[in-house]
């Protein structure tokens, strides 16, 4: 007896070229499934198309977009129905973080981190979320992180925002249960990618411990749950473990334990 094929359908990721974005790309791929690339470099995006197409044989559109620019998912999905596409599986994946105390960042730099973090997913989780309703069919994945459940001192404007994805998906989940739409929040915690390199704590104690993730880890888990339909998914034991001990902790010491954790090395030498 011959297994049924799965449904071919279509998967627009964000923050594709790079980090999880680029490992998850694959992982829909393997599965018959086509693709649309989104991020800031269009040959990094193109590079990858070329390789999925020829590995898998699905077809993969690229679409160049900054997510700092607030009208950059409204673009995005308008391009999505110009070429006649239809989303099933909605991947939110750009974000990036910033290392320091907030007074001594450019407001700027932070102000386009909420733009991409926060605004740009609500909006596409908008846009293409109602089609995904009134289809009766429809995945949605956000990349928050551990640091969602907690204050996060030297990064503070990134631990906020990823405190939006967690409220701001969960509360979407429930209201689209029972409308064949899952969303999956998935909260990795410290992951080897650029964002470390690019929110400059690299360095930091956080990114030195041992037994920091891979993307391809965090992305096959977070592919898991977002299949099952999984509400929230906590990669790694560990990382489970700590965020259920900051709910039973005294607020004064997560505050002290995250400054610690995501302190400048060049305070941590008392430079």
């Amino acid at each position: 007896m011959e297994t049924p094929a799965r449904p071919r359908r279509t998967a627009l990721i964000t923050g594709a070229s790079a980090g999880i974005g680029k490992a998850l790309a694959p992982l829909f791929a393997r599965d018959g499934h086509d693709l649309v690339l989104v991020a800031r470099g269009k040959d990094r995006l193109e590079a990858l198309a070329a390789e999925l197409r020829t590995a898998h044989g699905v077809a993969v559109s690229v679409i160049p977009a900054d997510l700092t620019a607030p009208e950059a998912p409204f673009e995005i999905f308008s391009e999505v129905q110009r070429r006649g596409l239809t989303v099933d599986f909605l991947v939110n994946n750009a974000g990036f973080g910033s290392n320091g105390a907030f007074l001594d960042l450019s407001i700027s730099g932070e102000a386009e981190m909420v733009e991409v973090n926060c605004q740009a997913l609500m909006k596409l989780c908008h846009f293409f979320g109602g089609p995904m309703r009134s289809r009766g069919f429809g995945r949605i994945l956000n990349i928050a992180s551990t640091a969602g459940f907690q204050p996060g001192p030297y990064m503070a404007t990134y631990y906020a925002t990823k405190a939006f994805v967690v409220s701001f998906s969960e509360a979407l989940a429930y209201e689209l249960r029972d409308a064949g739409v899952t969303v999956t929040c998935h909260c990795p915690g410290a992951t080897h990618t650029e964002f470390a390199g690019r929110a400059g704590n690299d360095k930091s104690r956080l990114f030195q411990r041992p037994g920091v993730a891979t993307a391809d880890e965090v992305a096959g888990h977070a592919y898991r749950a977002m299949m099952a339909g999984q509400a929230v998914a906590i990669h790694g034991l560990l990382n489970a473990l700590l965020v259920q001990s900051v709910r039973f902790s005294p607020r004064a010491v997560v505050r002290s334990i995250a400054a610690q954790v995501n302190l400048p090395p060049r305070r941590l030498s008392g430079k």
